[in-house]
């Protein structure tokens, strides 16, 4: 019987015993997350172009903090509540001592080239730097931020409809992707969230 006790508590692992009392070892701690975790495999270089006709690219030439979305700027769906909420945002970090970039990178460069897109920008806010380029180009940094976009139908009254995603993109100054916003989340706690990462 005392082997049978013996060998029941080798099989189980060292054990940690003093005063008389035997106790169970410490589960292993989880190692650390890496600095991207889930996002390390999000995002990429891109060169676009902005709605002054400049190139930009993933890095910001000013070196702040990113908020990028993927939408366009004529878009009744998603749109219509991301668009506010990112301003919001944009002002709530500000407030703060934050200075942030927003960045709407459209997934119609048909109807959002850099003219249509200087008179819309500045009524999303007066800060967004809003992208374009060729259609490959714009593919292939969807592909790299893991978007996925589709023409649903055309709409006599707002033109072509899409479904795209929906997330906000939180970039740190040289466009490494830190976390991504659902758009369910308040302003206020978006900011909460990005000012955890900055």
């Amino acid at each position: 019987m005392r082997a049978a006790c013996l060998a029941a508590l080798l099989a189980a692992g060292p054990a940690v015993a003093h005063d008389g009392e035997i106790h169970a070892p410490e589960p292993p701690r989880p190692e650390p997350a890496s600095a991207t975790g889930f996002t390390e495999h999000i995002g990429g270089p891109f060169s676009l172009v902005d709605q002054t006709g400049r190139t930009r690219t993933e890095i910001n030439p000013d070196g702040l903090p990113q908020l990028v979305f993927f939408g366009y700027a004529s878009c009744p769906g998603i749109c219509s509540a991301v668009f506010p909420t990112l301003a919001a945002l944009t002002d709530r970090l500000a407030a703060s001592g934050i200075r942030i970039t927003p960045v709407l990178i459209t997934v119609d460069p048909v109807l959002d080239t850099p003219a249509t897109l200087a008179a819309a920008a500045p009524k999303i806010h007066p800060d967004l730097v809003a992208l374009t380029g060729a259609a490959e180009a714009l593919a292939s940094v969807r592909a790299a931020y893991q978007v996925d976009t589709e023409l649903l139908f055309v709409s006599p009254e707002d033109g072509p409809i899409y479904s795209h995603g929906s997330f906000i993109y939180l970039l740190d100054a040289r466009g490494n992707v830190l976390t991504l916003l659902p758009p369910i989340l308040s302003p206020e706690r978006m900011a909460e969230v990005v000012l955890g990462y900055l």
